[in-house]
């Protein structure tokens, strides 16, 4: 069995019929002619003239072919849809349902607000400690800053200018209280003037922050020459030379 594909001789329309009819039916004007003209009407439809003569419709056999449409077909397809996806859910591993999920574990409102009022609480403790402190350590070094070239007056030569970014060339005082310097300069110092200056800043440390003489124990002193460094604390002076590594003395040794 197959299908052939023909024209219609009263309205010229597409019709098809089956290869074993020997009439067959337009669809549209219920013309019942030979399959065989049909035929030849396709392949040359430019040699016929279509009258397009109304044809009563008669009970007749049927010689053209209908494609039964169901309005039904979606829904029946959502519906398997939906059972396959169900039977797919059913076989799938189930929870305990006696074993503590995480999303069954819910803290409590209060616990939150408390939690949360935990935080700023200490973040304001935290905050009110640290600020006072930052602006007394500035005040402190402000006026240690403003007054210490009378440190290293008659002593050495120390540049106590400030650079574009604020920050002191030739000195640096750092630490909470102020308790650590350090100094570079040009000239050569000696144990007593290294001493010497310690002495002047514990005493300028002193005023500037009310400190007693107790509190010098706690300053360290380093001060940075062209040949070595000091490490002066208010128990000594030690002071330790730099390496020199003389290169021309090794290579003579090495050529000889």
């Amino acid at each position: 069995m197959a299908t052939i594909q023909g024209m219609c001789k009263n309205c010229g329309s597409l019709i098809m019929f089956d290869n074993r009819d020997d009439k067959c039916e337009c669809l549209f004007c219920h013309c019942v002619f030979p399959s065989a003209e049909a035929v030849a009407i396709l392949e040359n439809p430019g040699d016929y003239t279509f009258p397009n003569e109304k044809i009563e419709e008669t009970d007749d056999t049927r010689h053209y072919y209908a494609t039964p449409v169901y309005p039904d077909m979606v829904e029946k397809a959502v519906a398997r849809d939906k059972s396959s996806k169900k039977e797919e859910s059913d076989t799938r591993i189930k929870p305990n349902e006696f074993e503590v999920q995480p999303k069954d574990v819910k803290a409590p409102k209060k616990l939150v607000i408390g939690l949360i009022a935990g935080i700023v609480v200490a973040a304001g403790i935290v905050v009110g400690i640290a600020l006072p402190m930052y602006f007394a350590r500035n005040e402190l070094k402000q006026k240690i800053t403003s007054s210490i070239g009378t440190v290293f007056e008659g002593t050495i030569k120390v540049d106590t200018s400030v650079n574009d970014a604020g920050y002191s060339r030739g000195y640096n005082v750092f630490g909470q209280t102020c308790q650590n310097v350090k100094v570079a300069t040009a000239d050569d110092v000696t144990s007593e003037q290294a001493k010497t200056i310690f002495s002047k800043y514990c005493e300028l440390r002193n005023k500037s922050g009310n400190f007693t003489s107790d509190a010098n124990s706690k300053v360290t002193l380093e001060i940075y020459t062209p040949k070595g460094f000091y490490t002066v604390t208010s128990d000594s002076a030690e002071y330790q030379e730099d390496e020199v590594v003389e290169t021309t003395a090794t290579s003579q040794t090495s050529a000889s």
